[in-house]
């Protein structure tokens, strides 16, 4: 019970509990509750250790995991080395000259030591200013990018670094996806382990697209500036640089307060990041960086684009630069451009007329110039290859010599009379009639109705033979209004079809391009032969010419008469003056001028005697500089005509009127006398003619 007692006075002891005396020291009770404390904290360190460790280990695994899965998804053929650029072309007149030079000719012709260093630090600047010390993606642009993105909602800035840029322009689409950003990221980084700084960026500044057709620096700066790119300026630099972002919005050309405002932001970049002084962005921005107009491009890119699209014809593949070596003469296609813009500014507006073509051809076929139109800047249409226009009385000269062929001659005689074949009524210029004319007479005033008879007695069918075998590949009508040019041509192939009146008979297939050849002188393309055979016999090519002299020292087209050449030739102006052409030739060229709207718009009363038969002169006589006199084939050589002989009334609208023409005697009516004496002395402003007739 005493053991109950005890138990039970201990128990009866108030609520303290006595603990060992172990725990009652206060220095002990402190010490383990240290040591548990620590333990507590090296715990967690070393577990949050390893699991960095472990999760870094896995992570790494897993980059090298997809950097291997991603590296071989991409198609491995030639991924180790640099695509080369796609060949270039460059185009030469028959000189030897530069006429074009179309992609990468001379592959990537910037080296980046032979730029100023403001150059690829503009670029740096504002495209990515952590290039000299990122590995290929940079983490804190790619991480702003994002933020930006997520705060707008949208896309609004991308994170690839220059290096990004590079290799997905070298290897990669422009598709848009999670796969290919992975894939020109892993490039990326191998580009960085495969090349300098200094060679990504030279890579990059030559493959880039600056806009406006310009591929790399080098083309940009010629594009733009007229320059090479070791000789841009800060300013210039930093506009091109500013175009790299959107090179159609920032364009320097077609949007230049875009590309200026957008400089100056490259300019602030680069004196942010130390390339340049405060200094030299207020020096900069002095200066003037124009750039070249584009409000005139030389009318040589129609031959450009000509021979551009043929080339797949001649040359079926290539892998490397060519040369294409052309017929072009770069004087005469000058004086060509010059003589037609001139008179088209002088004259264009109060006439009526906006638009002209010229093309001239050698008695080989070869086009020593081609004039598509007035600008090509302002339209890239070529009227001189693909403008079908109605000939006007251009087109009698394959009546006449169907006819000579058949047994006329030029001095074989036609009455001009009004006349009417089926419902169709042709009428004169002027509706005046002259009687009895010789055909050399009718075709040298370009008389409609004796041209129309002509066609009815030799038959359509056969001038249209006619015009088939000299050149003329257009379709043509049937009936008797084919005489006087109602089927539409373009300018190069009637200019085409005359060649053969020139050069003793032989039809020509023209030509621009001579020979191709890779850069280092493997022949692609050698163009043979020089004619289509003999279509025009030389008892009939001298008569014709003896009516083509008569055409340009007594006719319709004296006003292209120059010096004492001889020159053969014939006007044509179709219905209501829509058209107006000169189409001349001497025993060396052959040339023809087209004058009309694009439209089909009627002219001022513009005939092929006026402006065309300048234009034509314009150009004929400072290219016969220096070559020897030649008479036209197949006719006695002339006398130098008199003034006497030359002198011709001209009404206002340039068509002269021979007064020998009514030398011989002539059965006429009254009626017919006095339209002889309105045809000389008559109205100066004659209203245009209504009939259905072309003149």
């Amino acid at each position: 019970m005493g053991d109950k007692k005890n138990r039970g006075g201990k128990r009866g002891q108030g609520t303290r509990r006595i603990e060992p005396r172990l725990f009652r020291s206060e220095g002990p009770i402190l010490r383990p509750e240290k040591r548990k404390y620590g333990a507590k904290r090296r715990s967690w360190f070393w577990r949050l250790a390893g699991f960095v460790v472990v999760a870094g280990f896995w992570a790494g695994l897993a980059a090298v995991l997809a950097f291997a899965f991603i590296w071989f998804s991409l198609d491995q053929r030639g991924l180790l080395q640099i695509p080369k650029r796609e060949p270039g072309i460059m185009i030469l007149a028959n000189d030897g000259t530069s006429l074009a030079q179309e992609g990468s000719f001379f592959g990537d012709a910037a080296k980046i030591g032979q730029l100023p260093d403001y150059v690829p630090n503009a670029v740096i600047a504002i495209e990515d200013r952590r290039f000299r010390s990122h590995h290929g993606i940079d983490p804190i642009g790619l991480a702003r990018a994002m933020s930006r993105n997520i705060l707008k909602g949208h896309l609004v800035q991308g994170g690839s670094t220059l290096t990004q840029q590079l290799a997905k322009n070298l290897f990669l689409t422009q598709e848009k996806t999670l796969t290919r950003k992975a894939q020109e990221a892993v490039l990326a980084i191998w580009l960085e382990s495969k090349f300098t700084k200094d060679e990504i960026m030279q890579l990059y500044l030559n493959r880039v697209y600056f806009g406006s057709g310009a591929y790399g620096i080098e083309q940009a700066a010629h594009t733009f500036f007229n320059k090479s790119s070791s000789e841009l300026t800060l300013l210039e630099a930093a506009r091109l640089a500013a175009s790299l972002k959107a090179p159609t919005t920032y364009d320097p050309a077609n949007n230049p307060d875009e590309s200026t405002a957008r400089a100056k932001l490259v300019l602030a970049a680069m004196q942010d990041q130390n390339y340049v002084t405060k200094q030299d962005v207020t020096d900069a921005l002095d200066q003037s960086a124009d750039v070249v107009t584009v409000d005139h491009l030389p009318a040589r890119q129609y031959v450009v684009d000509w021979v551009d699209g043929q080339l797949n014809q001649l040359v079926k593949t290539y892998d490397q630069s060519i040369v294409i070596e052309t017929t072009i003469d770069p004087a005469i296609q000058a004086n060509a451009e010059k003589a037609l813009n001139i008179r088209l500014q002088q004259n264009g507006k109060k006439l009526g007329v906006s638009q002209g073509a010229m093309v001239v051809i050698d008695n080989t076929g070869a086009v020593l110039s081609l004039i598509g139109g007035r600008s090509y800047a302002k339209s890239q249409y070529n009227r001189a290859l693909k403008a079908e226009r109605q000939p006007g009385s251009a087109f009698k000269a394959f009546v006449y010599l169907t006819a000579f062929e058949q047994g006329f001659t030029p001095s074989s005689t036609q009455v001009d009379e009004p006349i009417r074949i089926g419902n169709w009524t042709p009428e004169n210029y002027q509706h005046r009639y002259v009687g009895e004319v010789s055909l050399e007479q009718a075709f040298a005033q370009s008389i409609n109705t004796v041209a129309a008879k002509l066609a009815v007695n030799v038959g359509p069918d056969q001038v249209a033979a006619t015009a088939k075998r000299l050149g003329i590949s257009s379709t043509l009508g049937h009936d008797a209004s084919l005489a006087l040019g109602t089927s539409e041509v373009t300018p190069l192939e009637l200019t085409a079809a005359f060649v053969p009146f020139a050069n003793g008979g032989t039809a020509v297939a023209p030509y621009v391009v001579k020979r191709v050849t890779t850069r280092d002188g493997k022949v692609l393309y050698q163009r043979q032969g020089d004619g289509l055979g003999q279509v025009v016999s030389a008892t009939a090519e001298g008569e014709m010419n003896q009516l083509f002299r008569a055409v340009v020292r007594q006719g319709t087209g004296t006003k292209a008469q120059f010096g004492n050449w001889d020159i053969g030739g014939k006007t044509g102006t179709s219905q209501d003056y829509r058209d107006a052409w000169f189409i001349g030739f001497t025993p060396y060229l052959t040339a023809g001028v087209w004058l009309g709207n694009d439209d089909n718009s009627p002219t001022k009363q513009v005939t092929g005697g006026s402006l065309p038969a300048l234009i034509w002169r314009d150009v004929m006589e400072p290219a016969h500089q220096g070559l020897q006199w030649m008479p036209l084939p197949g006719v006695p050589e002339p006398q130098r005509p008199s003034s006497n002989a030359l002198a011709v009334k001209l009404d206002q609208d340039g068509e002269g009127v021979n007064p020998d023409l009514f030398n011989a005697p002539i059965q006429s009516t009254p009626r017919q006398a006095k339209n002889i004496f309105e045809l000389l002395f008559g109205r100066r402003n004659p209203a245009p003619p209504q009939g259905n007739g072309l003149y």
